[in-house]
């Protein structure tokens, strides 16, 4: 069955060349030009990815992902963007983005993080005592009921989950999720463990450590 992709970007040659290069990869693509018309196709179709560029216009791809999140749509999103701030690709991981691509790229490129993205989406489960996490979808269960986290929780549920056994400094977990205090940190973590049962541990004058089980 052929997997339905969203493609918002409002330049023609570009949106042109990947419309194209997907649609000859068996992809089904849909290609919009602003936010607004991807609001709109949203309501209509379930699609299996999204591919958004950020400056398009009406309203721009980190708003619309950001609405779409919040209506508890976890469809994978990849951004493709000039913008290259760390500020800006801060902002669309912690809002739940699975890639981003920075402009200009090789449209081939964007083909292959996409022949990936359906792979692990296919054959990738993450299991943790009696978590399973699908990392495309963001689905989080444990003992067959599905668990619905925070955007920030799910941002901290994520780093640690793919870092078994690796010290994550204080300082790199505060600037990934803009939490702006050690002392908020704590509370966020401490509210995962209860919320996940993860083992995270504190790393004195370190960091923090998800021991495998």
């Amino acid at each position: 069955m052929k997997k339905n992709i969203l493609l918002m970007e409002d330049d023609e040659d570009l949106g042109e060349t990947l419309e194209e290069l997907l649609s000859g990869e068996n992809y089904c693509v849909t290609w919009v030009k602003n936010g607004e018309e991807a609001s709109e196709v949203t309501f209509d179709t379930k699609f299996d990815l999204y591919v958004f560029d950020i400056n398009v216009p009406i309203f721009d791809g980190i708003s619309l992902l950001e609405s779409l999140r919040d209506a508890d749509d976890t469809t994978p999103a990849i951004f493709i963007s000039a913008l290259i701030d760390l500020e800006t690709m801060t902002k669309a991981f912690k809002i739940g983005a699975s890639d981003y691509l920075k402009k200009p790229f090789f449209p081939e490129e964007l083909l292959l993080r996409i022949d990936a993205k359906f792979l692990v989406q296919k054959e990738e489960i993450l299991h943790y005592k009696t978590l399973s996490f699908y990392p495309c979808t963001d689905k989080l269960v444990k003992e067959d009921k599905t668990l619905h986290l925070s955007v920030m929780q799910m941002l901290l549920f994520k780093l640690f989950i793919e870092n078994f056994d690796k010290i994550i400094t204080k300082e790199s977990i505060l600037e990934l999720s803009g939490i702006v205090s050690e002392s908020a940190l704590r509370v966020a973590i401490n509210k995962l463990k209860k919320t996940t049962s993860l083992e995270i541990k504190n790393i004195h004058g370190l960091g923090y450590m998800l021991e495998s089980c």
